[in-house]
């Protein structure tokens, strides 16, 4: 049988990591940091710094040209990832220091460097640094054969997108092509700060539950513990990305970035352990 995302998790895995918080009572607390910003090594001190402060999860980011999905904030430290000519491998050595932690850690990535790097190659060279597995905001089930196969073969999860537009089926396809959790993309648009989390999360949460998903996560807009006391009412996990990115654009050191980037994840873990 395909291991889905209501599959028993080997610890290490993110799937493992949100079945301990809910044994805890408690949402998830994921947390996107794109490696190369401010540099390679800053990146992977303000990720470790995300999991002193009390991420389950790791989201790292592979930077690329063309983030179709990452608002402005995100696309601005990409661009600096970039010049920085940040690489797969730079990632990858990333993926490893961080999951020394003991943190589960995703890749984050569009999925044209991925493709170009090689599938089976990426994939055994992940597994090899410890990652957990793969988010691929651009990547659909019905197309991603070659990945579930190179993916399952090195024990990866694999972790698609849903939104409040998809179908019934396709939260059906999606539900039973991921391993992990599914990533519920609260609102349409791309990734970034908000007053308020999409309407529809709540909804979008059930509908994908109901659709054969025992884990859902929930981001775009989640960024203040407010924010995410409300999505941990509802959601296996609540991802947090453009907020933590602009704690680091905001810094004038790499080091006060780091620092920056604990409290706020400090602030987050309490707001994922309050009921209200």
């Amino acid at each position: 049988m395909h291991p889905g995302t209501g599959s028993t998790a080997r610890a290490g895995t993110a799937a493992a990591a949100v079945d301990a918080a809910t044994a805890e009572g408690r949402a998830a607390l994921v947390a996107y940091l794109p490696v190369g910003y401010p540099d390679v090594d800053g990146s992977i001190a303000a990720a470790k710094a995300a999991v002193a402060g009390g991420a389950d999860v790791v989201e790292l980011g592979l930077p690329y040209s063309d983030p179709t999905m990452d608002g402005a904030t995100i696309q601005r430290a990409a661009e600096v990832c970039l010049a920085n000519r940040t690489r797969p491998a730079d990632v990858l050595r990333a993926v490893e220091e961080v999951a020394s932690t003991g943190a589960a850690v995703l890749v984050m990535t569009y999925w044209p460097p991925v493709d170009r790097y090689g599938v089976r190659r990426w994939a055994q060279d992940l597994a090899a640094a410890g990652g957990a597995g793969l988010i691929t905001p651009d990547l659909i089930p019905d197309e991603a054969g070659e990945w579930l196969r190179a993916s399952d073969e090195h024990d990866l999860e694999h972790v698609f997108l849903v939104a409040p537009s998809s179908t019934d089926a396709r939260l059906a396809t999606t539900a039973s092509a991921c391993r992990g959790f599914v990533y519920a993309a609260s609102l349409m648009g791309v990734t970034g700060t908000r007053a308020t989390v999409g309407a529809g999360a709540a909804e979008l949460v059930r509908r994908t539950r109901a659709a054969g998903a025992e884990r859902v996560c929930v981001g775009l807009g989640v960024s203040t513990p407010a924010q995410a006391t409300e999505v941990a009412q509802y959601a296996d996990g609540v991802i947090v990305g453009s907020a933590f990115v602009q704690r680091l654009l905001d810094a004038d050191s790499p080091a006060a970035g780091a620092r920056a980037v604990g409290e706020l994840a400090e602030q987050l873990a309490a707001g994922v352990r309050t009921r209200p």
